[in-house]
């Protein structure tokens, strides 16, 4: 049995029990090396995936890995289990990815042919609402909709010092006063 035929019916004989754990099943890869298998789950959900949902999801996949069926497709070699959620270098092309990246700035190819940096504001089934940055350096945003079949595969960009909607709550809210009754200033951070 060939890796990728492997790896797809690992697929088939998991994505129950990774729903069961409360995530998706993006991918399962199987790769022969040397005497074993290194069986690859990537597992992801809306809002992200924790340490925790990892630790339940590989409990959960060990065990039907430990079943004869799962016998049947690694065959009675040793395996070792790397479950982890999708990296930030995968391509966006499923309607859910793009809405799990709402908020991320990402690098996309029109169809058109040419390619633009955009923050995501919104995604549902039919496109994805995208707010374009400027051509020219401090230039505003402007927000476009795009539906999926004007884009090709979306790439999140790495941002070291992005907005967050902590920052945005910060600059409408004012500072707490915190004197104490005798006038002087007491810093609570």
């Amino acid at each position: 049995m060939t890796s990728a035929s492997a790896g797809r019916e690992l697929a088939a004989l998991l994505s129950r029990v990774v729903e069961g754990t409360g995530l998706e099943l993006e991918d399962v890869a199987v790769t022969r090396v040397g005497h074993r298998a290194e069986v690859r789950v990537l597992v992801d959900k809306d809002g992200g995936v924790s340490l925790d949902d990892v630790a339940v999801a590989s409990q959960a996949i060990s065990t039907v890995l430990e079943l004869p069926a799962a016998d049947a497709i690694l065959g009675e070699q040793p395996y070792v289990l790397e479950v982890s959620s999708p990296g930030v270098d995968r391509p966006l092309v499923d309607p859910r990815q793009w809405r799990r990246a709402a908020g991320r700035l990402v690098r996309v190819r029109l169809a058109a042919g040419t390619e633009i940096t955009a923050r995501i504001v919104t995604a549902d089934t039919d496109g994805v609402r995208l707010a374009v940055v400027g051509a020219k350096p401090g230039a505003p945003a402007r927000e476009q909709a795009y539906g999926f079949d004007e884009l090709g595969p979306g790439r999140v960009q790495v941002e070291f010092n992005r907005p967050s909607l902590i920052d945005d709550i910060d600059e409408l809210e004012p500072e707490p006063d915190v004197s104490t009754p005798d006038g002087e200033g007491e810093d609570a951070r």
